[in-house]
């Protein structure tokens, strides 16, 4: 690896590295000499803005559970146009097609990023908490619009339908569930068939 070249934002570009080794290869290929190479910056570059691999893996899904955040914003500015069941649909498939699918495997069987991220104060699953959250508010935003039935329960609807669609992308190695197959689950779910 070259040295003596200046990296813009060392974190973002680790962080993007990692997103793509992670999706490529799951979370068995997602290792610090695999970012760094994916990065094109020497290893050393990673343990001086990380305390370690760990620390690095909780700043990265920190990081992108903050993306979700922009998403939920999105996501609820769509409350009461276009038809509900695509509206979901694209943002289920989009959530799962990224990193949310592999974060209960990288937390459960990694104990220094999940000590790292109760430390920080982080609960639950980072990113999947967040997902939950949005599918929650958007739930909530059409059913006080009255699109959704004055009565759905929708935390169980949410629970189901984040439920399913993790489901339906774990274990595959191709790819994550089609826009179709989680249209599918939504219309389902919220029995708008």
């Amino acid at each position: 690896m070259p040295t003596g070249v200046a990296i813009r934002d060392p974190r973002e570009q680790l962080f993007g590295a990692a997103e793509r080794v992670l999706l490529a290869g799951g979370p068995a290929a997602l290792t610090s000499r695999a970012v760094t190479e994916e990065a094109g910056v020497a290893k050393g570059v990673l343990h001086r803005h990380f305390a370690d691999f760990d620390a690095f893996l909780a700043d990265y899904l920190i990081d992108r559970a903050r993306r979700v955040g922009e998403q939920d914003v999105r996501l609820r500015a769509c409350a009461g146009q276009g038809d509900l069941a695509d509206n979901l649909a694209e943002a289920l498939t989009a959530f799962f097609g990224s990193v949310a699918q592999y974060v209960l495997v990288l937390v459960t069987f990694r104990d220094g990023l999940r000590a790292r991220l109760r430390a920080a104060g982080v609960p639950g699953l980072p990113v999947l908490t967040e997902g939950t959250r949005m599918v929650a508010g958007y739930l909530e935003a059409e059913r006080d619009l009255g699109r959704l039935p004055a009565v759905l329960d929708t935390d169980l609807k949410t629970l189901m339908l984040v439920g399913s669609v993790q489901l339906a992308a774990a274990g595959r190695d191709d790819e994550a569930p089609s826009f179709s197959e989680v249209r599918r689950v939504v219309v389902e779910a919220l029995g708008l068939g």
